[in-house]
């Protein structure tokens, strides 16, 4: 187990979004509250050690609800350069663990982030998420893979590395990610 207050919580919120279209992504509603903001209510009674939001071009304020914010001024370097900039951040703040969550997967629970710090196991721990298939976000990395974070490279991410982890199941539907404005509209509105 590890404590909430020894995690930095690293939301990714930099993607270009191409696929979504025009606009900022996650600036737009869902259910009359910007799409990345579900899943910063979710996890904002949690009593992390740090909060830091990689962001790019979108208009939500972060900042507002807590964030460090960091800015990736490449994002077209890939999933992988945000990551590396919020593990180093969260490096600089100190934490044993960083749980990496996408700003775009508005029905992540806080109580399955809870579970995920219940089986975490020191600083190596390597831990994602599923829904019975392939590993996804949120993933919990403990301080033995910072470095190996920090130097990824790409649009993969973190998805060789969490591909050698534990998978914690989540309940189904919570790791839904939005990509498109047909997943946003088939999303229903809790």
């Amino acid at each position: 187990m590890i404590r909430a207050e020894s995690v930095a919580l690293v939301l990714l919120a930099a993607g270009r979004s191409r696929r979504f279209g025009d606009g900022d992504k996650l600036a737009h509603p869902l259910g009359g509250t910007p799409l990345a903001l579900h899943v910063v209510e979710a996890l904002a009674p949690m009593p992390f050690g740090a909060r830091i939001a990689v962001v790019c071009d979108t208009k939500v304020d972060f900042a507002a609800r807590g964030f460090s914010v960091v800015r990736n001024a490449a994002p077209e370097a890939g999933q992988a350069r945000s990551l590396a900039l919020g593990v180093a951040a969260a490096r600089a703040a100190g934490v044993e663990a960083v749980l990496v969550a996408l700003a775009d997967m508005p029905r992540v629970t806080r109580h399955h982030v809870l579970r995920m710090l219940d089986e975490a196991r020191g600083s190596g721990t390597l831990l994602a998420s599923s829904e019975g298939d392939a590993p996804r976000p949120p993933a919990l990395f403990g301080r033995d893979h910072f470095d190996a974070l920090e130097a990824l490279e790409g649009d993969r991410g973190a998805r060789d590395l969490i591909r050698r982890g534990r998978l914690l199941l989540a309940p189904p539907g919570t790791l839904i990610d939005v990509d498109t404005p047909e997943d946003l509209a088939q999303l229903p509105h809790v």
